[in-house]
């Protein structure tokens, strides 16, 4: 009976102190402008200037030129003239809703081509010389300049289609790059904030001997290291009512599936990178290696994972690494709830991989981490 009644004291002397941390975590949190800034406004903001940026409107058009002018005198070099041929092919190009023709002179469209200025040059055709055109299949835009100028072109010379194919415009919300968008950046914020703000706190308490004076009390290592992460818990839910909250007001981006299921998947993948954060700052005692073994973490996930573009426009050969990301696979899941509308058959081998990544340096963490 005495054992059992020092046993439950016990426990309760170290849910106290637990209690204790968390809330000292919290409230180093909370007294840093900064880091609310980052954890709250920052990804709001990036939602608005991606958001505006990308927005649905009618495309641009493809700005291209047309070597149209000759010069007309030696009197005055820079004076130029529409030669015929090249009239006719701008006027052709100008009937193309998706393309900016203006006229050039050789060098000058050369030239154009070279700056950037314009995807394509088209040289017009004269007697027993074909039209041609002049570009860099490097550039995105220039194939599609490319099809869009020959389309014009021929069917300025007459060219009939034999089957017309109908165009269907898809505007459905979920099909949007802001859809996109808004999940990928939940999940990058949940990453940022649970690396950074646990390792740049363990760090500075080392660098300032806190961790040292800790190890002189009773207390266990697993509760310091538990009560940061549960610090980072606390404010969970306001940054998901913030993000998500915003993405629905501003945009029209709205949860198609479980907001359970979604609080429960962000509430693993902010445990999970809190223990990559405990890992990161395990050992580092200045806040340069900090910031390194952060960046050197980060960076690949911020490039790869699919945060801003799809992962999916990488070679295949990389794939395989890129999937087995934590963030890649947060991401994932994070789309298949918000814009498509899965459950957790769906999505379970996402979580799984969310989980491994943290129970395994949350492990190691605890082994490795040192006090000073």
């Amino acid at each position: 009976m005495s054992d059992a009644m020092s046993d439950r004291s016990s426990w309760s002397r170290r849910l106290a102190s637990l209690g204790h941390l968390t809330l000292c975590r919290a409230k180093e949190f909370v007294r840093e402008p900064e880091a609310v800034f980052w954890v709250f406004l920052f990804p709001v903001l990036l939602a608005v200037s991606l958001g505006l940026a990308f927005r649905e409107k009618a495309p641009d058009k493809i700005p291209v030129g047309v070597i149209a002018e000759t010069g007309i005198g030696t009197s005055n070099p820079s004076a130029t003239a529409l030669d015929p041929a090249g009239a006719a092919a701008l006027a052709a190009l100008q009937r193309s809703p998706q393309l900016a023709p203006r006229a050039y002179t050789e060098a000058a469209g050369r030239e154009a081509l070279r700056t950037g200025r314009i995807s394509l040059l088209v040289v017009p055709g004269s007697p027993g010389k074909p039209a041609r055109v002049i570009l860099d299949e490097t550039r995105p835009d220039a194939r599609t300049a490319r099809l869009e100028a020959e389309d014009a072109l021929q069917r300025a010379a007459g060219r009939k289609d034999p089957l017309q194919v109908g165009t269907e415009k898809l505007t459905e919300p979920g099909a949007r790059y802001i859809d996109f968008l808004i999940p990928g950046l939940l999940g990058l914020n949940l990453m940022g904030t649970g690396i950074w703000s646990l390792t740049f706190s363990i760090a500075v308490a080392r660098q300032r001997r806190v961790l040292k004076r800790l190890v002189a009390t009773p207390m266990h290592k697993a509760d310091y290291l538990l009560s940061q992460i549960l610090g980072r818990m606390i404010f969970l839910i306001p940054e998901l009512i913030i993000l998500i909250g915003f993405g629905w007001i501003a945009f029209g981006v709205a949860v198609h599936g479980s907001i359970l299921l979604l609080l429960l998947t962000s509430l693993l993948a902010a445990m999970s990178f809190c223990g990559l954060g405990l890992l990161t700052g395990s050992r580092v005692s200045t806040m340069e290696g900090a910031s390194g073994l952060g960046n050197m973490i980060l960076l690949p996930m911020w490039l790869l994972s699919g945060t801003f573009f799809s992962s999916e426009r990488f070679p295949d050969a990389v794939q395989p690494f890129i999937k087995a990301l934590p963030l890649t696979a947060l991401n994932q899941a994070l789309r298949a709830i918000i814009n498509e509308g899965h459950g957790l058959a769906e999505i379970w081998p996402q979580l799984t991989i969310v989980a491994a990544w943290g129970f395994v340096s949350f492990v190691v963490a605890l082994k490795i981490f040192k006090w000073k």
